[in-house]
């Protein structure tokens, strides 16, 4: 798909300096352009490449002043930083703008779908299955029994929706993703095995929520895992049965969340955190990276560290772990002195 330097000057409401019919078809780093490439120039710090780089088109500040000449179209703009993010979600959007049908698939005769609706090839969808409107479902999608799905919401590529899960409207689930299976629920035996617990539960996912790559969300043992309205999770999560998290939480990649915790509002959850199960966290609470969590946290605190500590303590105790090697040889030195004594 190609855009000129007019087309793109009107969508950023722009004022174009060259040739308007230049045509881009690709995005790059303004150090990296080449032809047929858009590229945009903020930071000062690469100003430089401006005069050298082979983009066709640049996204510039209106008050940008050429100290040389220039051969690339520039497209002037109030604010380029703000103007090429319009610009990438205005791009976005007419490249995950699919509609229709594709075959194979399959769709149960109970299934109730929505209008103006994208199935991509291989996707399954199970009885009594009810989406809504402006749904987009990519390539091998598997939607189970009695799941409903609402408005605007799109699933990626190879994303698994198990049975009785409810997904709101204007979610976005990327590939990999598995909703709903069963929780890690075992009851020891005398003899050393494991029998397994039922787990009759179900996941319920607010409007809003964004789910990345290879994110697993476990059912309930009974009742539901709740994620609610526009939290956001990173990929690699593990999620386990009975959670719930509460509005606006962003949690990063590669965290552990046991079961039948309770994660409040406008939570900051850094990468690889591990949380022990049944625990409670409140709102606006900020846990750094790798950080374990064996405790409950009241609403705004700023824990780190495994176990956590409260973050100004561990700064501080920071200081003596990196010089515990020195402190060790002083105490041996003042051991010895004492000893000869």
């Amino acid at each position: 798909m190609k855009f000129t330097a007019q087309q793109i000057s009107e969508i950023l409401e722009g004022e174009v300096e060259g040739n308007p019919n230049e045509e881009v078809f690709k995005l790059s780093k303004i150090e990296e352009g080449e032809k047929g490439s858009l590229t945009f120039l903020s930071n000062p710090k690469y100003t430089s490449f401006l005069y050298t780089t082979d983009a066709s088109i640049a996204i510039v500040n209106s008050t940008f002043v050429a100290e040389k000449e220039i051969n690339t179209t520039l497209i002037r703009v109030e604010d380029s930083y703000k103007a090429f993010s319009k610009l990438l979600e205005f791009y976005n959007q007419v490249k995950l703008n699919k509609s229709g049908i594709e075959e194979p698939n399959f769709v149960s005769p109970t299934a109730i779908l929505g209008a103006n609706i994208y199935l991509g090839a291989f996707t399954y969808i199970g009885t009594n299955v009810k989406i809504g409107d402006d749904v987009k479902l990519y390539p091998n999608v598997f939607i189970g029994d009695n799941v409903t799905i609402g408005n605007g919401t799109t699933i990626f590529a190879g994303a698994k929706i198990y049975s009785e899960s409810e997904i709101g409207s204007n979610c976005t689930i990327h590939s990999g993703v598995i909703i709903g299976c069963d929780g890690f629920g075992f009851a020891p035996n005398e003899n050393g095995s494991y029998d397994k617990i039922p787990q009759t539960g179900n996941v319920i996912i607010h409007d809003n929520v964004d789910i990345g790559s290879a994110t697993t969300i476990d059912r309930a043992t009974l009742g539901s895992t709740i994620i609610r309205k526009g939290v956001k999770l990173d990929n690699q999560i593990q999620i386990a049965h009975n959670v719930e998290i509460d509005e606006n939480t962003v949690i990063a990649a590669q965290t552990g969340i046991a079961g039948s915790t309770k994660i409040g509002k406008n939570c900051q959850i850094g990468g690889q955190v591990g949380i022990v199960g049944h625990l409670t966290i409140g709102n606006n609470v900020r846990i750094q990276a790798q950080s374990g969590i064996g405790r409950n946290l009241k609403d705004g605190a700023t824990v780190q560290g495994s176990p956590a500590l409260p973050y100004a303590d561990y700064n501080k105790s920071y200081v003596h772990f990196k010089n515990l090697s020195r402190l060790a040889d002083k105490v041996h030195e003042l051991d010895k002195k004492i000893n000869n004594q």
